[in-house]
């Protein structure tokens, strides 16, 4: 099992004081020191946290693969296919949300082309989606290189179940459920992961999976078979202010373990 590591918050604590520290080059050097497989970052279209000069710092120093998640606006695109990174993980995007909140709608018009010209300049092509048989059959229809699945849903219910989120001011609504009601949600999501983890693997494509995985829940996930990578990120760097970044990566690589 693969582990990518996504620095995104590291940005994301720069960006609050715009000085340069921490300096996300530097994380990215501790993240392959502490064992990980591959750097993930997400150049958004509002540049909220990781920025062009980030990536292109990253992508030339970095001595493992780096995976830049992102939009398919033509100007993210273009900057991709300039920067040229081991692979582009497309996903969706909205100005106004916290963080990515669902697959990526994989009818969108120019898709195909975005993954053709991607792939024609020697860049791996992976598509965020929900875990469904229709979107594993469009990404395959697409020829996309990797899949990587949308974890958010078992990983909500799985706080919503094991831990305190239910009592603060970041209860999720729509999943205040009775515990047997969770349980049983949670255990249905998990079916849907592994089944599309099988398809995807049928169908000939690379299976990857990410979103709100953390120390507590990663263990089923890193379990199925099928699914040869990981991509985490804001529960290492949370881990990190208490244990220091290498630190906290070594832990989640024996979690995945």
């Amino acid at each position: 099992m693969l582990l990518g590591v996504n620095i995104d918050h590291i940005a994301v604590l720069r960006e609050a004081r715009k000085v340069n520290d921490p300096d996300v080059l530097l994380a990215s050097f501790e993240a392959y020191l502490a064992g990980a497989n591959q750097i993930t970052i997400h150049l958004r279209e509002d540049r909220r946290h990781i920025h062009e000069t980030d990536v292109k710092n990253i992508i030339t120093h970095s001595k493992i693969p780096v995976n830049l998640e992102c939009s398919i606006d033509s100007e993210i695109i273009n900057l991709v296919l300039k920067l040229k990174p081991s692979r582009a993980t497309l996903v969706p995007e909205k100005r106004e949300e916290l963080t990515t909140e669902g697959g990526l709608n994989l009818e969108i018009p120019n898709l195909k082309e975005v993954t053709r010209k991607l792939q024609e300049n020697e860049i791996e092509v992976s598509l965020f989606i929900d875990p469904t048989e229709e979107s594993i059959q469009l990404a395959h229809g697409l020829k996309a290189d990797w899949i990587e699945l949308h974890t958010g849903a078992y990983a909500n219910t799985y706080l919503m179940l094991n831990s305190n989120l239910a009592n603060t001011n970041y209860s999720i609504k729509e999943l205040q459920k009775s515990r047997k009601e969770l349980k049983e949600l949670i255990n249905l999501e998990l079916d849907k992961i592994k089944e599309s983890a099988k398809f995807g693997e049928y169908l000939g494509l690379k299976v990857a999976a990410g979103h709100g995985l953390n120390y507590q829940n990663v263990k089923d996930i890193a379990s199925i078979p099928e699914i040869k990578e990981l991509n985490i990120g804001q529960s290492i760097i949370a881990r990190s202010v208490f244990v220091g970044l290498k630190q906290a990566i070594k832990e989640m690589i024996e979690c995945v373990k």
